[in-house]
């Protein structure tokens, strides 16, 4: 709450932060992921390897596999899977990955199509190739 500013007792905000120990833990201040109402929106993820803490996959492939497994242990945290997810934002290093990244980004949702942006990116974090952040809907 702002200085000055009175809560506003008609409003019911509740936020709940979520983790999982199978995803990597947040490399800054941020949370894995937040839940408000019946949305969970999933801050993004970079190919990092939870058991080793580093970037294992050296190419735009092996990285992309990484997040959505990153994602899925996410997602699992609150019982949820890809299937429940309704928007992704897809940061590349460079678009030119974009023919690699897309025959995995289909595989792992299948029939499943959320809405997608896919931009390019300056640098991301740990200078991966590839970095997801998902929107998903509970229940």
């Amino acid at each position: 709450m702002r200085a000055g500013k009175a809560a506003n007792p008609n409003l019911r905000h509740t936020m709940k932060i979520v983790s999982s120990p199978n995803a990597p833990a947040a490399v800054g201040p941020y949370s894995q992921a937040v839940r408000s109402g019946q949305l969970l929106f999933c801050s993004g993820q970079i190919p990092i390897d939870p058991s080793t803490g580093k970037i294992e996959a050296a190419d735009v492939e092996g990285q992309v596999r990484q997040v959505f497994k990153n994602i899925r242990a996410v997602l699992s945290a609150e019982g949820l899977s890809l299937d429940h997810v309704v928007k992704a934002t897809v940061f590349l290093e460079d678009m030119a990955d974009f023919p690699k990244l897309n025959p995995i980004y289909e595989a792992e949702f299948g029939s499943h199509k959320p809405a997608r942006s896919t931009v390019q990116v300056a640098k991301l974090p740990l200078a991966a190739l590839v970095e997801i952040e998902v929107i998903a809907e509970i229940g």
